[in-house]
């Protein structure tokens, strides 16, 4: 089996709680290699656009002023089978569902709250990724 990328971002509060480095070493002992990292702060129109699929959604307008209160680091990541099993790592949306010693187990608080993102499929961690990171800035 090749590698293959996901895209992943500790979102705000993540951030702002100081998960940072706890997060980056659990996916690194996890065996992923990251290929591009950087801290940045979504505006209000990236966000819109990063999460225009949830548009209609009664959540959206919720999930755009979280994801724009603070920073972010934004993440491509290396590794055999890389969209699973980052999604294993990062656990269940809502962290009471997440699997012991998942990211979201430790470091997330509610389903609002989720201290991380992970792509869910090969094609959208290609586009999200994409979104992020100019190809020079990923390989």
């Amino acid at each position: 089996m090749s590698k293959s990328i996901t895209f992943s971002m500790i979102k705000p509060d993540g951030v702002e709680n100081g998960h940072i480095g706890s997060i980056l070493e659990k996916i690194s002992k996890a065996g992923f290699k990251i290929v591009a990292l950087k801290l940045t702060h979504l505006t209000k129109n990236d966000a819109e656009s990063f999460y225009s699929i949830h548009n209609e959604r009664p959540f959206y307008n919720d999930l755009i002023s979280f994801i724009t209160r603070g920073p972010i680091v934004a993440m491509v990541l290396e590794k055999e089978n890389a969209v699973d099993d980052f999604r294993t790592l990062i656990g269940s949306t809502n962290p009471l569902d997440a699997a012991e010693g998942t990211i979201r187990k430790l470091f997330a608080k509610s389903v609002g709250e989720n201290a991380i993102h992970g792509s869910d499929s090969n094609e959208n961690s290609i586009i999200e990724s994409s979104f992020h990171f100019s190809n020079r800035e990923m390989f």
